[in-house]
């Protein structure tokens, strides 16, 4: 981790004379065509990414009252790409990043995959991550709803374990550049366990993702969403961001609409795609080795301190997940239907991207 930079701006300046090659380390392995993304839709300058990046720095020392625990360049990297390269801005989300960590000690204590509760929920398959990524360069997210044992993971956990993936998933530039798709799955969902996402921890989730992580959201995409998911949705909505409403679209059993914004060759079959079933083990043996399986011992990875360091250890008995379905949300071929346009206008997207 840097340290925080403290030093006269003379002083600075003289460190990025002849430094400009040295950057380029920060957009290395990116494709030209990632690149030029970068270029055309977040105003990232290779120039001058030195001095965007000292001048977020530069801003730690206004907020005394938060720890910035890391500072490097490629960490602020991400907050400016996250924000378009608008300084104040990236700071800002900077700021909430730690922020919400130091306002929520307890979420953020062993922070890692091998926490017994993140751990469950990984196992669990929250989340899914498919394998590739969309037509736009974006890494595909999956929740499947019903497979939410409330007996088994809490819903803090649930979300620490999307956090934790997310912090693995951001490391890489180019899903910092190109972004993530997220879809639920809500077949199945029962009212009992809906009744279960109170206010407070949806704020929890709202403030985590939409307010104090450095991703770029292309999309939120509901399937299958019972009514009360619709109706829980309208309560929530005055607490997103604008940017966050125009990126969110409830489809329910209808795929034309999702496949016009995620080609069915990106998609397993559950969406009507043309990829196999989701493997609800894929990611978590990932994040948790190669060694992983549901039933015997593992290599699990450790995600601590912001870096992804590989141990050995042995997964506890009582973290063995009982036998699960493959997944509740789950359809049958055909269950999921292509109507025609215009046939059911409840079904179509809500929203629509800018």
């Amino acid at each position: 981790m840097g340290p925080v930079s403290l030093l006269p701006k003379y002083q600075k300046l003289n460190t990025w004379n002849g430094d400009l090659a040295k950057m380029t380390h920060l957009q290395a392995g990116l494709s030209p065509e990632t690149i030029e993304k970068a270029r055309l839709e977040l105003n990232e300058n290779p120039d001058i990414l030195h001095q965007d990046i000292q001048q977020v720095r530069d801003m730690i020392i206004t907020r005394p009252d938060i720890g910035f625990l890391r500072t490097d360049d490629a960490f602020i990297l991400r907050f400016l790409r996250a924000r378009k390269f608008h300084q104040a801005d990236a700071f800002r989300l900077l700021a909430q990043y730690f922020q919400y960590r130091q306002l929520n000690l307890d979420m953020f204590k062993n922070f890692k995959a091998d926490d017994p509760g993140i751990k469950r929920a990984l196992i669990d398959g929250f989340p899914g991550v498919l394998e590739n990524r969309d037509h736009y360069g974006r890494k595909i997210l999956l929740l499947f709803a019903a497979n939410w044992d409330q007996s088994r993971n809490s819903f803090t956990d649930i979300l620490r374990a999307i956090l934790l993936s997310l912090e693995v998933l951001i490391e890489d530039p180019e899903l910092q550049i190109n972004g993530f798709i997220l879809i639920i799955d809500w077949s199945n969902f029962s009212f009992k366990q809906a009744s279960k996402l109170t206010p407070s921890i949806l704020k929890l989730a709202i403030e985590g993702l939409q307010d104090s992580f450095p991703a770029r959201f292309g999309g939120v995409h509901f399937v299958n969403q019972p009514w009360y998911i619709h109706a829980l949705y309208t309560l929530i909505k005055p607490f997103l961001k604008d940017k966050t409403r125009k990126r969110i679209f409830l489809h329910g059993n209808n795929l034309n609409s999702l496949h016009q914004l995620i080609h069915p060759e990106f998609l397993p079959s559950e969406f009507g795609g043309t990829l196999p079933p989701y493997d609800m083990g894929t990611w978590a043996r990932t994040l948790l080795g190669p060694d992983y399986s549901d039933e015997n011992d593992y290599t699990h990875t450790s995600y601590n301190a912001m870096h992804v360091k590989h141990t050995s250890s042995n997964l506890e008995r009582e973290c063995s997940p009982k036998l699960m379905k493959r997944s509740q949300s789950v359809v049958e071929a055909g269950t999921l239907k292509h109507e025609e346009k215009g046939e059911n206008e409840n079904t179509q997207p809500l929203l629509a991207l800018d």
